[in-house]
């Protein structure tokens, strides 16, 4: 194994030379995933669904999976699309590598002529949704139909309808991506289009000047389109929005009485116009709620992504089209307006704006707007006479979870499913997620049900599986923890650590009555400090492993940035992803080097500004629920002090080195998974560590281990005097004048 630089700026990266075979699996054909074994998942620290580079005769990228049982560790499987992008034939060595990928703000693909009139841009985004690209690759139009977030039944039919049944033979060529200099991935709020059908490509506005003159009610409508469309997204029924249903009635109310009873309004002098903005997380179903209450209305529908992607004059003639469209009556709905209208704005951004004022004037007319990102939408939407009314969906809580899920696997043949234990698991999981969640289940019990020649039947281990590969949305892009089987059981002694951490973030989970009933507030945070070694991150990651919260680690430094506003912009960043997928979990590991004393650096007031965002955040305006933020640090007396009082990380913990008792059940923790001889005397060897740090004994009988493979590869046990060899290696490595000072700190406490 070797290291290389994926890109500039990134950290080391692992990389592996594999041998290419082509996949001989159906369902894998042509939709850009690589399998490879198990074992080289690991090496190369990635999860199932993650992206790698593939490096050969030229430089690709695509998805990775697990390959099938039974194959090599040295090889990895590939389709003939892929095997064709990297350059090579089988038998061949390619390079496989982890490789930061980004969401692709627009594609722009090119293909056959009757490809290129026949398929909408909502269609080809849908079939390459997931799927990672980059410029110069050969792409299919076959769906990702593996992993989470992937439902394309549905896809699949308007591509049939579209194209014929010759569309799975279709490839297609990726000319342009923005971001550019790398590999994207296709998300659902990416631009996809044709060549001369994207932004900054000519043409583009002269022929959406046809936009109004379409008879588009005549021929099925493609929701999401650049034109406007008669929405033909499916609507589920009102009592099915769960968790949202005090919203829904909410908006069917504004709209009875703008719409069906003006003369209400007028009578007490007010105007019968109505412009709404629902708010809430990516996935939560804003817009679902907004097609649900406006079922029996027309809904003429523009997808904010497709129609951003245009060139100026697109934009401004798709946005007039809609307005003409509804002006005889009905409801225009923008979905992710955020991208039509960003914060920062172009001079057509003032048009399309006079537009939607015009509409909402319109007698009979209104308009409803749905972003995930309401501060990086245009300030001037939310006027008084464009989008008054706001309305904002919550993140689902655990009984709310529950409840999807159940309407979800509502018709699914199932088995003693404990849904409240699932939906206790998911923190931070939007109904998107859940979806994608029981999708990945499905696909579980129908491949053993196709195994074992046996009915279909969804059980909890499918939904326990499926739980190992989907993500929530909201920590898409971020890295996850590696808490492996870990659990606070495992942790040796530590016992005044655990209650404290059990206290400060569990019992608001399990208990939130109990606080209720008293009348008092969780601890907002905690602090960990004592030597290094001794267990701070460990146990840490043992509390993540209860998987009732997510958890958001981050080491101190990695905020840090010298561009002015960059690292508080990363601050809020970080607790804003929190409360999106609360309950969480913020560990800052190495806080001081975050949160010094404000006045001693000499950063040009970076970290000053940090710690004031700090501040902000754990106890500012704005409350802070259901969020717990952990610091831990060996330096606790250079954190500054405003960040230690109550309110903030108020719960400070000193984690001593291990005494003798602590150090024998760190030994008997660690020794789980070696096979130790029976001379070897565990208790005896916790009194003559003292000394030695929890990391220490546990490198003590790694050691030991290695000396029995020196003795002997073949060797089954360790013995006594593998350990002794051990003890020569490993020396302490606390240092008593530290852990003095640190005791000297607690005490003063």
């Amino acid at each position: 194994m070797t290291t290389n630089h994926d890109r500039p700026g990134s950290d080391l990266r692992a990389q592996l030379a594999l041998t290419i075979r082509l996949t001989t699996s159906a369902a894998d054909a042509r939709r850009g995933v690589v399998r490879i074994h198990a074992e080289v998942l690991a090496a190369l620290g990635l999860r199932e669904w993650d992206a790698v580079a593939l490096v050969g005769a030229r430089r690709t990228a695509a998805v990775v999976a697990l390959a099938p049982d039974g194959t090599p560790t040295g090889t990895a499987l590939l389709d003939d699309v892929t095997l064709s992008n990297v350059g090579l034939k089988e038998n061949a060595s390619v390079v496989v590598s982890p490789v930061t990928v980004y969401g692709a703000k627009t594609v722009t693909v090119s293909g056959s002529t009757l490809a290129s009139s026949s398929i909408t841009p909502s269609t080809l985004r849908e079939a390459l949704l997931g799927k990672v690209l980059t410029v110069g690759d050969t792409v299919s139009l076959l769906p990702r139909d593996l992993g989470p977030g992937t439902s394309t039944s549905a896809t699949s039919q308007s591509l049939s309808r579209a194209f014929g049944v010759t569309w799975t033979t279709e490839l297609l060529t990726v000319t342009a991506v923005t971001p550019s200099g790398g590999p994207v991935s296709v998300q659902p709020n990416s631009g996809v289009g044709w060549v001369g059908s994207v932004v900054g490509l000519q043409g583009f506005a002269a022929m959406d000047q046809g936009f109004a003159a379409m008879d588009i009610a005549d021929r099925p409508a493609e929701a999401g389109s650049a034109a406007p469309t008669v929405s033909a997204a499916p609507r589920i029924p009102v009592d099915d929005l769960i968790g949202s249903r005090a919203q829904a009635s909410k908006l069917h109310e504004w709209l009875d009485l703008a719409l069906d009873q003006p003369e209400l309004l007028r009578t007490l002098g007010a105007t019968p116009r109505l412009g709404v903005l629902i708010t809430g997380p990516g996935g939560v179903g804003k817009a679902t709620m907004a097609r649900a209450v406006s079922a029996e209305r027309v809904v003429i529908e523009l997808d904010g992504p497709t129609v951003g992607s245009l060139a100026a004059e697109g934009r401004q003639s798709a946005v007039a089209a809609a307005v003409d469209r509804v002006r005889s009556g009905g409801v225009l709905l923008i979905t992710d307006v955020d991208a039509l209208l960003p914060s920062t704005p172009e001079p057509v951004a003032a048009l399309i704006l006079e537009h939607l004022r015009e509409i909402v004037n319109v007698a009979g007319t209104a308009l409803i707007c749905t972003t995930a990102h309401p501060d990086s939408t245009d300030a001037r939407l939310r006027s008084p006479d464009i989008c008054d009314r706001e309305l904002s969906l919550p993140l689902p809580d655990g009984t709310i979870r529950a409840a999807l899920l159940d309407v979800l696997l509502r018709k699914v043949p199932k088995s003693d499913l404990v849904l409240a234990d699932i939906a206790s698991r998911t923190p931070g999981f939007v109904v998107a997620d859940l979806a994608a969640l029981c999708r990945e289940a499905a696909l579980r019990a129908a491949s053993r049900a196709s195994r074992d020649k046996a009915e279909p039947e969804l059980t909890q281990d499918d939904l326990v599986g499926a739980l190992d590969v989907v993500r929530p949305l909201s920590r898409s892009g971020t890295e996850e923890l590696a808490v492996g089987s870990l659990t606070l059981d495992d942790v040796g002694d530590m016992v005044e650590t655990k209650q404290a951490l059990t206290e400060a973030v569990l019992w608001p989970l399990r208990h939130p009555d109990s606080f209720a009933r008293l009348g008092v507030d969780p601890p907002r945070g905690v602090l960990l400090y004592g030597p290094p070694g001794c267990g701070k991150t460990f146990v840490v990651r043992a509390l993540a492993s209860s998987g009732q919260l997510s958890v958001h680690a981050v080491k101190g430094a990695e905020l840090m940035d010298k561009w002015v506003g960059a690292s508080e912009k990363a601050v809020r960043e970080l607790f804003e992803r929190a409360r999106n997928s609360a309950p969480s979990l913020i560990f800052l590991d190495e806080v001081d080097a975050l949160a010094p004393r404000r006045g001693q650096s000499s950063d040009s007031g970076v970290s000053d500004r940090v710690v004031a965002a700090l501040l902000t955040e754990l106890d500012g305006v704005e409350p802070l629920r259901n969020v717990v933020v952990l610091g831990a640090t060996n330096r606790p007396e250079l954190i500054d002090p405003a960040l230690l009082r109550p309110g903030r990380l108020e719960k400070l913990v000193f984690v001593p080195p291990p005494d003798a008792q602590a150090r024998r059940a760190i030994l008997a923790t660690s020794s789980k998974s070696i096979p130790l001889a029976p001379e070897v005397d565990l208790d005896a060897l916790a009194d003559e560590l003292d000394g030695y740090s929890a990391a220490d004994c546990s490198a003590v009988l790694r050691e030991a281990a290695l000396a029995a493979m020196r003795r002997s590869v073949d060797a089954a046990t360790v013995s006594a005097a593998d350990v002794d060899a051990a003890r020569l290696a490993v020396r302490p490595s606390l240092d008593p004048v530290q852990v003095e000072a640190l005791r000297m700190y607690a005490e003063n406490r």
